[in-house]
Parts: structure tokens; sequence; C-alpha cells
């Protein structure tokens, strides 16, 4: 429930200034999230970004404004936030499929996106396959790249990894590495937000136990507990669907708070069902 309640702060405080310059680390604050787990989890609940979500919400006000009246496109452009009266039109055109000027016209239509509302998913009768897992300390190797999260970029460059990866000989070669404390390879996120504003780094990597592999990198997990997710449905999008799941219905329900250690996407092979491993407290 906790999730829910910081979302919904989160919200409030984005309405609440939606006319003024506000960053994401600002929003997360909110939230008592770091900037880059509140991306996420937003993601995750609203199907949207947070800019995006601030971007849908300030130009449906604008087309409200020229609805009931008619102020001056370069007034709405500064108040909305954009630095052009140009940019403003672009940004209104891809929202509402036609200009600010043609808004104007009698029956015009807009697409009008509302302030969101959270709520707990109450579709809990469907089963979430799931156990608790007491790990000791671990270590990976693997390679590793650093992406931008601003606006979800990061979801279009870690595919192109696993391609390059997989092309590359790579995956094998880190696969080959697996000592069996968690069989498989491993997606990893880590929050870089301490090190470089507004960015991860992404793991291919298994677990490993030895010195540092030439052209690899290492990372050591402290002692943890894990709930540890089935993934039932066909992937790619059996995957995604899980993630939200867990998030929407599986935290909310349950007393287990995250314990802001990176999670773990598991892929045991093609024998297997992929696994989500999230550390708890």
């Amino acid at each position: 429930m906790k999730w829910i309640e910081a979302i919904q702060k989160s919200i409030q405080y984005i309405e609440e200034h939606l006319l003024e310059p506000m960053t994401t680390d600002q929003i997360a604050a909110h939230a008592h999230m770091s900037a880059f787990h509140f991306q996420r989890i937003f993601g995750l609940m609203t199907d949207v970004t947070v800019a995006e979500y601030i971007r849908r919400r300030r130009l449906t006000l604008a087309a409200h404004e020229l609805l009931q009246g008619d102020p001056k496109i370069m007034d709405l452009a500064f108040k909305y936030g954009y630095d052009t009266p140009e940019s403003f039109t672009k940004a209104y055109r891809r929202q509402h499929g036609i200009s600010p000027s043609e808004t104007r016209k009698s029956g015009a239509s807009v697409q009008s996106y509302n302030r969101l509302v959270i709520q707990v998913s109450l579709q809990g009768a469907e089963p979430m396959k799931h156990h608790i897992v007491e790990q000791e300390a671990f270590s990976i190797a693997g390679i590793k790249q650093r992406f931008s999260y601003v606006d979800g970029q990061h979801l279009q460059g870690i595919p192109n990894m696993w391609e390059e990866a997989y092309h590359s000989g790579a995956e094998d070669r880190i696969a080959a590495l697996n000592n069996g404390v968690i069989p498989g390879l491993l997606g990893v996120c880590v929050d870089q937000g301490e090190i470089e504003d507004k960015q991860m780094e992404y793991w291919i990597a298994t677990t490993y136990e030895g010195e540092q592999p030439e052209g690899l990198s290492t990372f050591t997990f402290p002692a943890s507990k894990w709930v540890v997710f089935e993934v039932e449905e066909p992937m790619p999008q059996g995957i995604q669907k899980l993630w939200k799941r867990i998030v929407g219905e599986w935290f909310p329900s349950n007393a287990y708070e995250h314990a802001w250690l990176p999670e773990l996407e598991v892929y045991r092979g093609m024998k297997h069902a992929p696994q989500i491993w999230i550390p708890i407290k």
C-alpha cells in the first residue's frame, strides 16, 4: 500500500505545480524514493513516463483554455513550459491531432487526459507463483552498460544490448561461468543516481565466484531475503505483465517492503520459465 500512497502523493505534487518548472528528483522526493526507482514504479503503475504524464496534462489544460476562450498561442506556450510557440504547436498537434488555432473552431475535438488516480488492484484471485529465498552474499560477473532512464530511454537500449551480447558470443561466455548459486543469465538494473544524474547501469551477468574474468566486471550482493516470482505467460509480454502485478497487487497486499537492492531477471534456458527476484525486508 505504501507505494500506491507514495505515487498518489507525487501525482498530487505534479498537479499542484503543473504551471511551474519541476524535476523528477523533486517529484520523487515526495514519494520518498530515488528518481530511478520512482520512475520505474510510476511507469509500471500508470503505463506512462513521468515526463509524458506532465506533457499530457499540460496540453490538456491548454486545450481547455482554447475551447473556452481566445488566448494568444504565445502566452499559452510560455504558460505551459514551452520555449517557443512553434515547439508548443508541434507538441499540441502531436497530442490532439489538430493545431491550437484549429481548436478554436466550433465542434473541434481534442485528446483529453484526466488526472491519474492510483488504486489497489483487486484481481488477486489469479494466483502468482512465488517463494521466499534467504540468500547469502553472492557475486556476479558480466558486462555492463549505462543508460539514461529519462523518458524510458533505457527501455530501447537494453534489448539492443542483449542482441549484441548474443551475436558477439558474450552471452555464451558469461553463461559458462555460472557457479550454480542462481542458475542462468541475469539481467540486473543498478541505480547510478548517486554517481551520475539520471543514469542507470544494466548488467548481463551470471553468479560467479573467483578472480575477475578478463574483459568482464564483477559486483557483489549482500546477504538478503528475496521474493522469487515465476513468469508463467509467454515472453516477452509475460514478464512485463508480471512486473505490473507485482507492483500493483503483490506489494500492496503483503507486509514486505522493497530492500532497495538491485532486482534480478533470471533467464534459465528454454526449458525453464524466467524468474523475477526482488530483494525484500
